[in-house]
């Protein structure tokens, strides 16, 4: 769910970051009381993700606008589809038409690829997770989008989960050395952090469960058959998360070893976007 005052501070730094000391081209050509009707219209198939964001961002131009919804975030869409009519102050419209257009067409790429991903692991019970492989300043929309398209946030940043990786293995000497020394840093500072760990092979598999201290094992770039040996070895005792290069041609694949979660990055570093117009129907 998206923070309300997050978004709306976002949406009046994006309109300043464009429309900056004035609109120029409209304010030349159309009078300041002009008011239209637009539309939003797909030229695409996908999933359709950023309608209420849309609907922020024309509260904030115009609050006396007329929004009406067709299509609801997360419905699939195709090629003509009419999302919504909005009508209001002509010179409102035109300042938000560009906002509105890159925060939809990029969240429902987002939502339209994340849609793909849980497809194709339909019935297998495995949660795909996004990654921190955001855009800055935009991963609230693009992890939102994420959700909106079927599949789950893993954590939002640095703060809110303990990830203990390569490089942080490899600077704290080792898996045991970064596993207790996590757990002294946990008590020191009083919180319970969740903490997922990073895996390699299975010697540091071994050295991991002999030193325990983490809620989930990440198996990174793991091959199938490993991963399933790994799963034999855990026995249940831990969360499992299978990461490393997994796209849709080979997502169903690891999800039938049985792990717990996949983490995907492509859901948001590699999705495209979806083709979008917003159109003026009607000037009054």
């Amino acid at each position: 769910m998206i923070d309300k005052e997050v978004l709306r501070q976002f949406v009046i730094d994006a309109l300043q970051e464009d429309v900056g000391d004035g609109d120029h081209t409209t304010l030349a050509c159309i009078p300041a009381d002009d008011r239209s009707r637009a539309k939003l219209l797909v030229k695409d198939i996908g999933v359709i993700s950023g309608v209420e964001v849309a609907k922020m961002i024309f509260e904030q131009v115009d609050p006396g606008h007329a929004f009406d919804e067709k299509i609801s975030d997360g419905a699939d869409v195709s090629n003509g589809d009419i999302v919504f009519e909005v009508e209001c102050n002509t010179h409102a419209l035109l300042q938000a038409e560009r906002l509105v257009l890159n925060i939809m067409q990029r969240m429902s790429g987002i939502s339209t690829l994340s849609a793909r991903f849980a497809f194709e692991v339909e019935g297998t019970g495995v949660t795909i997770l996004d990654t921190r492989k955001t855009t800055p300043l935009l991963r609230f929309l693009e992890k939102e989008a994420v959700e909106i398209g079927g599949c789950a946030n893993y954590r939002i940043g640095l703060y809110d989960r303990i990830m203990i990786k390569d490089n942080h293995v490899e600077a704290a000497g080792g898996v045991a050395a970064a596993l207790i020394k996590t757990k002294d840093y946990l008590k020191a500072i009083g919180r319970q952090l969740p903490v997922t760990l990073e895996v390699r092979n299975l010697e540091e598999l071994g050295e991991a469960l002999d030193t325990g201290g983490m809620n989930r094992i990440m198996l990174d770039n793991f091959e199938t058959p490993i991963i399933r040996e790994a799963l034999r070895i855990i026995d249940g005792s831990y969360e499992t998360e299978a990461s490393g290069g997994i796209d849709l041609s080979t997502v169903r694949r690891f999800a039938e070893t049985g792990v717990d979660y996949i983490s995907v990055g492509a859901l948001t570093h590699s999705a495209g976007t979806l083709d979008l117009s917003l159109k003026i129907i009607e000037g009054t």
